[in-house]
């Protein structure tokens, strides 16, 4: 089967307009009563021809400078001078074509151009202005339209997609794996990720689809990998830097990383989630809580058969130890259990910053 020619709104717009407008201009000439039929059908052809083609190369000029994305002060500071520019190509066509249909059809002897002007050029102009502020308003709202509609799917699925992470959130909560990630990643982070998802929802579609992208990574390592009890240092660091990203999203430029880690350490193994603990630690108790946040850092190094984990951040150490008493209690134990007593643990405050230190033998 033959497919058929299917026209975009756009040019079903452009005909229909511009159609109406000479149809318009007929039917004033008819009750002027100096209407010549044949004649009068090339004056509208030539009318639909010439202002479509005037109107869709500041069509394609619009589009190529991408003017149908700009809000509405940077619009109109260029509508104005566009606005004057279309008004004279129509005084100027409409006039030669005026002129010449007149001259050449009709069999009027006008005595110049130049008289042709003086008499019809400020008319012409103004008319020019008429139609073309409002072919530029229908062109722009036509885009504003459209632009919206794609906002408002686009926020639409991104909501969809949020409320679908909620409610599997909701239903892992059922299951027996949601102890463990409960005793490994904070749900209070969760929830203020979900949060912070649903606020770029609106501002920013594709911010929103990365917090999701790494809320469904942090919460695939902790639940497809749940049997172990270490990994690597590259993998903790790995799976702190995705969460630090996530609460980038939320805290912006208070938000301030450093992670420094010596590459001969990055097969080192550690206790699964024992840096991610003194780093979530470190945001909700620390940085969140300075107006103007923070820098946190993470630094790890080797010393003799020791590896040295050191996590600071801005804030006061009476806060952290009644806010976060019990992750670090339990952070404590699972380090004495695992390395029997060989690592340690401490954490301090000098001159308004806190720092976690994590000891554990070297492999």
């Amino acid at each position: 089967m033959e497919e058929k020619l299917q026209l975009s709104l756009y040019w079903k717009c452009q005909i229909a307009g511009w159609s109406v407008a000479s149809l318009y201009w007929s039917v004033q000439a008819m009750l002027d009563g100096h209407y010549i039929l044949w004649i009068g059908l090339l004056q509208l052809l030539s009318d639909v021809a010439l202002y479509i083609a005037i109107t869709h190369q500041y069509h394609r000029f619009a589009l190529r400078h991408q003017w149908q994305t700009l809000t509405m002060r940077p619009l109109l500071i260029r509508l104005i001078p566009a606005l004057i520019v279309l008004s004279v190509l129509y005084l100027v066509f409409t006039s030669f074509k005026v002129y010449g249909f007149r001259l050449f059809l009709a069999g009027h002897r006008a005595a110049t151009l130049a008289e042709f002007l003086k008499i019809n050029g400020l008319p012409i102009w103004m008319a020019g202005i008429r139609l073309m502020s409002i072919w530029l308003l229908a062109h722009h709202l036509y885009y504003y339209g459209k632009r919206e509609l794609s906002l408002a799917q686009e926020n639409a699925r991104l909501t969809m997609a949020a409320k679908e992470a909620e409610m599997k959130f909701a239903l892992i909560t059922k299951d027996a794996q949601m102890e463990h990630l409960q005793a490994q990643l904070n749900p209070h982070f969760f929830f203020n990720a979900l949060n912070t998802i649903k606020a770029l929802v609106v501002d920013d579609p594709s911010l929103a689809r990365r917090a999701i992208d790494l809320m469904s990574e942090l919460l695939r390592s902790s639940l497809y990998h749940n049997g172990l009890v270490t990994q690597s240092l590259q993998e903790e660091i790995g799976l702190i830097t995705d969460y630090l990203e996530l609460e980038k999203l939320r805290l912006e430029d208070r938000l301030q990383v450093s992670i420094s880690c010596p590459p001969e350490l990055a097969g080192a193994q550690v206790l699964r989630y024992s840096i991610q603990v003194l780093v979530e630690n470190a945001v909700k108790h620390g940085i969140s809580r300075e107006r103007s946040g923070g820098l946190l850092r993470v630094d790890i190094t080797g010393h003799h058969d020791q590896i040295v984990i050191l996590v600071e951040n801005p804030g006061t150490l009476v806060t952290v130890a009644t806010s976060a008493g019990l992750g670090l209690k339990n952070l404590n134990e699972r380090l004495n259990l695992y390395y029997q007593g060989k690592a340690s643990f401490h954490i301090s405050e000098k001159a308004g910053t806190v720092s976690a230190t994590i000891l554990i033998p070297g492999t």
